[in-house]
């Protein structure tokens, strides 16, 4: 099983410290900014960033959908780390001041693949297809905090 990673970037009109907290928001902005990939999202403890536990389904074609419970840590305070109880996916989010009125946002997506022809089809597609979904929740996060 090898390693698969995918990631988005994207600089977002918002100082930093008011993007942290959009992020760490996960009863009242997180569900704002999620695309139609996602589904049945609840917050099952806490909701604002380490200690939380959320769930969601995310669906990243019609035939592949991951349910996901996760944790929340935050091992820095630029970064949320959200580990999969369901799985080894962990997701680390990291926002970073790109000057004094915007940020940078990074999503990154870590799992152990799958082996054989369908690990090389996953190691392939799969991050591409999850960037395209990380696109759209990073503008809609952008549009959030201007907002």
């Amino acid at each position: 099983m090898a390693q698969v990673t995918a990631s988005a970037e994207r600089v977002v009109n918002a100082p930093a410290d008011r993007v942290r907290a959009a992020v760490a928001d996960y009863e009242t902005t997180r569900p704002t900014i999620l695309t139609e990939h996602y589904s049945d999202y609840a917050v099952r403890s806490g909701g604002q960033g380490a200690g939380t536990t959320v769930h969601w389904k995310l669906s990243a074609t019609q035939k592949r959908v991951r349910d996901v419970l996760a944790e929340v840590t935050q091992p820095a305070p630029d970064q949320l780390v959200e580990r999969d109880m369901n799985s080894s996916m962990v997701t680390t989010w990291t926002v970073t001041p790109a000057g004094d009125a915007a940020s940078t946002v990074t999503i990154t997506t870590r799992w152990n693949g799958a082996g054989g022809i369908g690990g090389f089809f996953e190691r392939a597609f799969a991050p591409k297809g999850l960037k395209r979904i990380y696109d759209g929740v990073l503008a809609n996060l952008d549009a959030a905090v201007r907002g």
